[in-house]
């Protein structure tokens, strides 16, 4: 024991760092063997289950995911021949029994190893069904795809925890019984089903870039999920112009990834990044694809619109040179399209930065009373920087505080924290 930490806490830690970095690409494997989300998840948590049995004991294999997975396809086919036998008469079942089981296996395990295609892909797709609501699919698809509890994707929707829980117990039973293939649809089913598919997709991105919840301020893994997702439906729907929209307002937000953190993990704001430590290809990938936006003409959506003004912070050499102006108008094409609090939360941050905090702080009193920012934290956090800047400090550090109580993630709360302190030690504005 090291610490008050035993050789076991450390096994177990290991297997749920291993579990959710892996849980997507399991699911969607096993979900190709089965044909059922419900039932795939189902395994890949029987596949935990023994892990956290044996691992104590043998110690975590060379490769976990690997591990993961074949013992829960060795699950999967003993799953599939029981149901096959039992749908059998013992007639049928008789002389060639054997043989026929052969054969079976045989087959189940060439479907287990074909990697034709992408199964992240086809689970997304699934999840995105029309068979199930907006919210069902986009709340299932970040729990399948995303790994996040319910309490984490509840705080991203801004709504009540057991109403994400009950989305996704009835999403999974909705799938099963309208026997959803396993597949990603072609024609008019895929773009019917691309909004939201790209909606899943972003979200998941967020949480990797921006934690809900948890120790680290990052979670990388899920950006490179929902970068990988994104550039295949960029290959696969090359003539639509909000999946490269997309694409390039993840790549462009992804090149900031190593200058987010400092040397201790702690939070670095977007004014205080050293630029130089920004992904240059990553922003060159953004750029082109939003370029391949652009191109293909027509209205700019949502997504394009958000990655010009990832943009407009790439193309500026310094934080000084950013085109703040344009990002607000931005900002106000996107309100126009989608109204959200959200969305004219961010545009009271531009607005502030372009024309003066008293002209953003107006925007932020406007959003305090709506019902759907009561409980995020971005709402008193953003009020509390505006009053800090028009010197307005015991206010401000009271938002602050309130905004370090609301959040979930032990970061932002440090830097929150931090930033109250800040107003009591800041020297008094000048008369």
């Amino acid at each position: 024991m090291i610490g008050g930490v035993t050789a076991t806490d450390h096994i177990h830690r290991a297997i749920d760092a291993v579990f959710h970095i892996e849980s997507a690409r399991l699911i969607g494997g096993l979900a190709r063997i089965v044909r059922d989300v419900g039932v795939a998840e189902e395994l890949a948590q029987d596949a935990m289950v023994t892990a956290l049995e044996q691992w104590p004991r043998s110690g975590v294999p060379d490769n976990p995911g690997a591990w993961l997975m074949a013992t829960a396809k060795r699950r999967a086919i003993d799953r599939l021949r029981r149901k096959k036998v039992a749908e059998r008469t013992h007639e049928e079942i008789g002389r060639g029994l054997e043989a026929r089981q052969r054969a079976t296996g045989a087959a189940m395990e060439a479907a287990v190893d074909d990697d034709i295609g992408d199964d992240l892909l086809r689970l997304i797709f699934t999840a995105c069904h029309p068979v199930l609501s907006t919210e069902a699919r986009v709340a299932l698809t970040l729990r399948l795809v995303g790994g996040l509890t319910t309490d984490e994707i509840a705080r991203a929707f801004l709504v009540a925890e057991p109403t994400v829980a009950q989305r996704i117990v009835r999403a999974k039973r909705a799938l099963s019984e309208a026997r959803v293939p396993f597949e990603v649809p072609r024609g008019a089913d895929r773009a019917a089903r691309l909004s939201s598919v790209l909606e899943v997709t972003y979200l998941v991105f967020n949480e990797g870039y921006a934690a809900t919840a948890g120790e680290d301020w990052m979670r990388p893994a899920l950006c490179e999920d929902a970068l990988r997702v994104g550039r295949i439906l960029a290959e696969l729907m090359p003539a639509e112009a909000e999946v490269h929209g997309l694409v390039a307002l993840m790549e462009i937000q992804a090149s900031r990834t190593r200058a987010r953190t400092g040397t201790g993990g702690e939070p670095v704001l977007l004014l205080d990044q050293d630029r130089g430590r920004w992904d240059q290809l990553l922003i060159g990938r953004g750029l082109a694809a939003l370029e391949r936006a652009t191109a293909l003409g027509g209205a700019a959506g949502p997504y394009r619109l958000q990655a010009e003004i990832a943009a407009c912070h790439a193309r500026a050499r310094t934080a000084a040179e950013t085109d703040w102006a344009r990002i607000a108008a931005f900002y106000s094409q996107l309100s126009a399209l989608m109204p959200s609090p959200v969305v004219e939360l961010n545009r009271a941050v531009a607005v502030a930065m372009a024309f003066g905090p008293a002209a953003g702080l107006e925007i932020v009193e406007s959003l305090r009373s709506e019902p759907a920012l009561q409980g995020y934290h971005l709402l008193p956090g953003v009020r509390g920087d505006l009053l800090f800047k028009l010197g307005r400090r015991d206010e401000a550090r009271a938002e602050f505080e309130r905004a370090a109580g609301l959040t979930r993630n032990a970061r932002e709360r440090e830097l929150l924290r931090a930033r109250a302190a800040a107003c009591a030690d800041a020297p008094a504005p000048q008369a």
